[in-house]
């Protein structure tokens, strides 16, 4: 089995990072601090260059790729913290009419996990919640609605306005929050919720990587320009080890994601966002070591990868239930 990516792999990878570079620079990283909606315009951008369909069957209009694919393209928009939900339009392109095309965005929340939290909620224009355990849980024998809910996937969608939450408060500027209160569970959607759960776990990882990739990088340049006593700080031995362990747990992570997206398996998808997660916040914890004082200022990219990191690795499952579930699989 070949896990090195192919020349159109590397060129569709290539293309995402151009197109976020040309689009979403850091001036307007630095404005998507202030104002942190998915700006429309950028996302129908994306929607025209396939970003959200890129999964979907061509005979549907899509780009008919797979989730490899989608994985690199995920890495890209994690490398540039670009905000939105990204990975709820990405897996559910062929849901919701309109998202495909950026015409339109939509949320995803986990109702099994409390408190239920939906970000971007000012910027979605529907919103589904997966319930259900992480195997989608069974029928009960007799009760036939809760067995009509199994076979949709315990999942539901309602616009927007009809969603009853309350702000919460979010450690990363560029991914407002709400607490989800209610939610009319009266549009059921046919889901397969525990590969949709498998799919977000991974895409998740995908942007995990991307920015543990990028504070590697960031830390690397810092350490080439600035000068101590004369000489670059990454001449000096703790800075080199420093850089050398943030390259070695991204690489790591990406040898975990990039298999994951090919066997699909839950093992690995788990062990591979368990990683990832680690990459992401143990890199930008290391990169702001490396900047010094300057990395924790306001002005300083460093604090947004951190905060985004520390957000992510409480989605689709956090450490905790990701080792439980790797240390069942070894003893099954």
């Amino acid at each position: 089995m070949d896990f090195q990516l192919t020349d159109e792999q590397r060129a569709l990878k290539g293309g995402t990072r151009e197109l976020l570079a040309g689009r979403f620079g850091r001036d307007r990283l630095r404005a998507a601090v202030e104002d942190p909606g998915p700006d429309r315009a950028l996302w129908r951008e994306l929607g025209a260059a396939g970003f959200f369909a890129l999964r979907l069957p061509e005979k549907d209009g899509g780009v008919g790729l797979g989730l490899p694919e989608a994985v690199l393209v995920l890495e890209e928009a994690g490398r540039a913290l670009l905000p939105g939900p990204l990975v709820a339009c990405q897996l559910l392109a062929g849901v919701v009419d309109g998202v495909a095309t950026g015409e339109k965005t939509v949320g995803l929340c986990e109702g099994a996990r409390e408190p239920v939290l939906w970000e971007h909620p000012a910027g979605c224009d529907e919103l589904i919640l997966v319930e259900g355990d992480e195997e989608g849980g069974g029928e009960v024998e007799g009760d036939e609605e809760e067995g009509a809910r199994e076979r949709t996937g315990g999942a539901y969608r309602s616009a927007s306005d009809r969603v009853s939450c309350a702000p919460f408060a979010s450690v990363d500027p560029l991914t407002p929050l709400a607490r989800v209160l209610d939610l009319p569970r009266t549009e059921p959607v046919a889901l397969d919720v525990p590969r949709l759960r498998r799919e977000a776990a991974l895409l998740t990882a995908a942007q995990q990587l991307g920015s543990a990739v990028r504070t590697v990088e960031m830390a690397a340049g810092h350490a080439r320009e600035r000068e101590q006593f004369g000489a670059p700080i990454g001449s000096f031995q703790a800075v080199k080890q420093l850089c050398a362990q943030m390259l070695v747990r991204a690489e790591m992570a990406r040898s975990a994601v990039y298999a994951a997206s090919i066997t699909e398996s839950v093992l690995d998808i788990t062990g591979a966002k368990l990683l990832a997660d680690e990459a992401a916040v143990r890199n930008a914890r290391d990169c702001l070591q490396v900047h010094g004082g300057m990395g924790f200022t306001w002005e300083a990219d460093v604090h947004l990868h951190l905060k985004r990191a520390w957000l992510r690795a409480e989605c689709w499952g956090a450490a905790g239930e990701a080792e439980e579930l790797l240390a069942a699989g070894l003893i099954a």
